[in-house]
C-alpha cells in the first residue's frame, strides 16, 4: 500500500468526525482535503462513494430521529438539482462557483452568529429552495451539506433529528450522482484503492463523532454548526486566493 497516503486518510477521519459533529456531512470538509491530493474530477468521484458509507452510518446511529416531512421538501428538489448540477460539471468553470460558494457561507453563517434572534422562516418554500441549492452545490462542486445545514438550522430541530434527515437526504443525493459522475468518467481505477478506507473511516469517525455530540447541549449545538460552516467558507476562499 505504498501509494496510499496515510496523512490523507487521517484528515479524512477528522473530516469525518467533524462532518457528524456539525450535522451537515463530511464533504465540506473532505472536498478541500482531497483537492490538495486528487484532481478535480477524481475528487467529486472520491467524495459520492466515500459519502455513501458516510451516510449509512448515520442513518445506522441515528436511524430514530429521522422528519419524514423534511426529508420529502428538501430531499426531492435535492435528488433532482443534484443531477443536473452533475451533468453541468463538464462545462461550467467550478473556481467561479466555488467562489460563490464561499462568499455564500460566510455571509450567512457570520449574519446568523452575530445576530442570534434571527432565522429563515422554517417554511416549505424555503426547505424546497434550501434542498435545491444544497443539491445543485452538491452536484457541481462536490459538496452542499453546509448549504443543506443553513437550511436545516432554521428548523432548530432536536440534534439527533437534524442528523438522522441530513443523513437520508445525503445518501439519496450521493446514490444520484455516482451514477452521474460514473458516466462522465470521474470514478478513475486507480483511485479505487482509497475505498475500502474511506469505507471503513466513514463508519468509525460517525461513531466517534456521536460519542463526542453526546457532551455538546442541545443549545450549543447550532452555535457549533454555524461556526464551522463559517470556517468551511472561509478555508474554501483561501483556497481558492492561494492557487
Amino acid at each position: 500500500m505504498k501509494n496510499v497516503s496515510y496523512i490523507f486518510l487521517l484528515l479524512a477521519l477528522l473530516a469525518e468526525i467533524l462532518g457528524t459533529i456539525g450535522g451537515f456531512g463530511s464533504s465540506v470538509f473532505f472536498v478541500p482535503i482531497a483537492n490538495f491530493y486528487f484532481d478535480f474530477e477524481s475528487v467529486l468521484g472520491l467524495t459520492a462513494i466515500y459519502h455513501l458509507s458516510s451516510n449509512l452510518s448515520k442513518i445506522f446511529l441515528f436511524k430514530k430521529g429521522l422528519n419524514k416531512r423534511l426529508l420529502i421538501a428538501i430531499g426531492l428538489p435535492s435528488i433532482i438539482f443534484v443531477i443536473v448540477g452533475g451533468i453541468l460539471t463538464k462545462v461550467v468553470n467550478s473556481n467561479y462557483l466555488e467562489i460563490v460558494l464561499g462568499l455564500f457561507l460566510v455571509t450567512l453563517s457570520a449574519i446568523f452568529l452575530m445576530n442570534k434572534n434571527l432565522a429563515i422562516n422554517p417554511n416549505r418554500k424555503n426547505a424546497i429552495i434550501g434542498g435545491s441549492l444544497s443539491g445543485f452545490s452538491a452536484g457541481l462542486l462536490g459538496t452542499g451539506g453546509a448549504i443543506r445545514g443553513l437550511t436545516m438550522a432554521a428548523f432548530n430541530l432536536e440534534k439527533n433529528v437534524y442528523i438522522a434527515t441530513s443523513a437520508f437526504i445525503d445518501f439519496w443525493i450521493d446514490f444520484s450522482r455516482t451514477f452521474v459522475y460514473l458516466f462522465n468518467g470521474f470514478i478513475h481505477k486507480h483511485d479505487l484503492v482509497y475505498v475500502p478506507f474511506l469505507l471503513l473511516i466513514g463508519l468509525i469517525g460517525t461513531a466517534i463523532g456521536k460519542k463526542i455530540l453526546h457532551y455538546i447541549p442541545q443549545e450549543k449545538f447550532k452555535l457549533i454548526s454555524l461556526s464551522l460552516i463559517l470556517t468551511i467558507g472561509l478555508v474554501t476562499l483561501s483556497r481558492l486566493f492561494f492557487k
